[in-house]
């Protein structure tokens, strides 16, 4: 038979496998007598001339399988020269003051691709403004994933907009990494195994050690919970729930808030009326600086914690709120503060502040969200340079899942990050922190979450 036509008769295929057996030949290739033989007879003799011929076309479709197999290794956006990555972060709307999450990121993947990129590839990392909405959030990540062809997302902000494309991400296996979001439910590895959290301690956690505080404080207190009506304030509430057990209903008086509205003056005025002498006001940036002022404003002096994703930025949050009135604050940290003068000659905080002074000139380096941004990016390049030449969806989720004692360099002294597959919470430390007036003090030991 002609070779063009076994070509056509064993189909595209198998025209494929032998294309690329050619280059395989050291492998299936018969031996040398055999081609001599061949020569020397122009044909194959029997059963032999037919037992050859199986070998050689097993070993065709082996390789071609082979070369096919690898060529479709590598996620979609992976290419030998880029890694095209996803994200959606709050650029306009309520929400705008959280996107310089993203302006860091993306600056810190400028730096990786001026230094060569990861393997020779350059990171493509595509930020989506979704307006901290999650319909938008779903549209911008079906985009991403459909029509940029990403390969996976990656520190995209917020538990109700992740929340949205969780289970579409998931059920497509693609790799939701490192969420801007301390949701407690993000370390359900069962329920949501492509999704992991970011580089910050559960919300759940933060509330355990303010809960604990404030026992030792006073042993029998009346503590007061302003919340947003979602994850981010129902885990505050399971944290001090955590440590109260059956006592919870009798010591604590919650109230609620939406994101939408325009005052938490209402609460805060019924909570001292109630005579609660510890408030924990687990608020966004905004409305943090109300809670402040308006307690100054009553002469109220309760222990006043205030979450730590809204407390640590001074000049967005106290500044604005009075720094008088802000001394004496609490709340807790995990993150490298730049105003600390114990990090002035830490080699981190050094290359922090020259990667900012380099990739985000002008930008005040008093506002805690560069550091996480630092620390988050980071964090993915170890994922990518331990993935090796293997970037399929499947081992980058391996990867990601896999950290062991990755000391970032903005983290706390102490604090490592480690994740296993069954253990999605990469940073599991906490600080206590006190407001002097000018900088967060640190007090007391870092706490694990047990």
């Amino acid at each position: 038979m002609k070779r063009r036509k076994l070509i056509l008769r064993l189909g595209p295929v198998a025209a494929d496998a032998i294309a690329v057996s050619a280059q395989l030949s050291a492998v299936c290739e018969p031996p040398r007598t055999f081609r001599q033989g061949l020569t020397a007879t122009g044909q194959i003799e029997g059963g032999r001339g037919r037992v050859m011929f199986r070998i050689l076309f097993g070993c065709l479709l082996v390789s071609g399988a082979m070369a096919m197999s690898a060529a479709a290794e590598n996620a979609p956006g992976v290419t030998d020269s880029e890694i095209k990555i996803g994200q959606t972060m709050p650029y306009t709307g309520p929400g705008a003051w959280l996107s310089s999450l993203g302006l860091a990121e993306k600056a810190y993947m400028q730096m990786i691709n001026d230094q060569g990129g990861i393997n020779g590839r350059k990171i493509n990392l595509i930020s989506a403004d979704d307006g901290f909405m999650p319909w938008r959030t779903g549209n911008e990540t079906r985009k991403l994933i459909e029509v940029d062809h990403v390969a996976f997302t990656y520190g995209s902000i917020g538990t109700p907009t992740q929340l949205a494309v969780a289970k579409y991400l998931n059920e497509l296996k693609i790799p939701q990494l490192f969420i801007a979001s301390g949701a407690y439910r993000w370390g359900n590895y069962k329920a949501t195994p492509y999704t992991i959290s970011g580089m910050l301690p559960s919300y759940r956690l933060a509330a355990r050690l303010y809960a604990r505080y404030i026992l030792k404080q006073n042993p029998n207190p009346k503590i007061c919970i302003l919340h947003e009506d979602t994850d981010f304030g129902r885990d505050y509430t399971a944290g001090v729930r955590d440590v109260l057990g059956d006592k919870y209903a009798a010591t604590v008086r919650e109230a609620t808030y939406e994101f939408t509205d325009p005052s938490i003056d209402r609460q805060i005025v019924e909570f001292q009326a109630t005579g609660c002498n510890a408030l924990i006001a687990v608020t966004l940036l905004p409305f943090a600086v109300q809670a402040i002022r308006k307690v100054r404003d009553l002469g109220w002096k309760p222990i006043f914690f205030v979450s730590n994703i809204s407390a640590a930025s001074v000049p967005v949050v106290l500044q604005p709120a009075g720094l008088e009135s802000s001394i004496g604050l609490l709340s807790s940290t995990w993150i490298k503060d730049p105003l600390d003068p114990e990090f002035e000659n830490d080699p981190g905080m050094k290359d922090w502040r020259a990667w900012m002074s380099k990739y985000l000139p002008g930008e005040d380096v008093r506002r805690p969200s560069f550091a996480y941004g630092y620390n988050s990016a980071a964090a993915l390049i170890q994922v990518l340079k331990q993935a090796g030449s293997d970037l399929s969806r499947e081992n980058i989720m391996r990867q990601a899942t896999n950290l062991r004692d990755l000391e970032l360099p903005m983290l706390l002294p102490g604090i490592k990050v480690n994740t296993s597959p069954t253990d999605y919470w990469a940073v599991q430390q906490l600080q206590l922190t006190r407001f002097d007036g000018k900088r967060w003090v640190r007090f007391g030991d870092l706490v694990y979450d047990e």
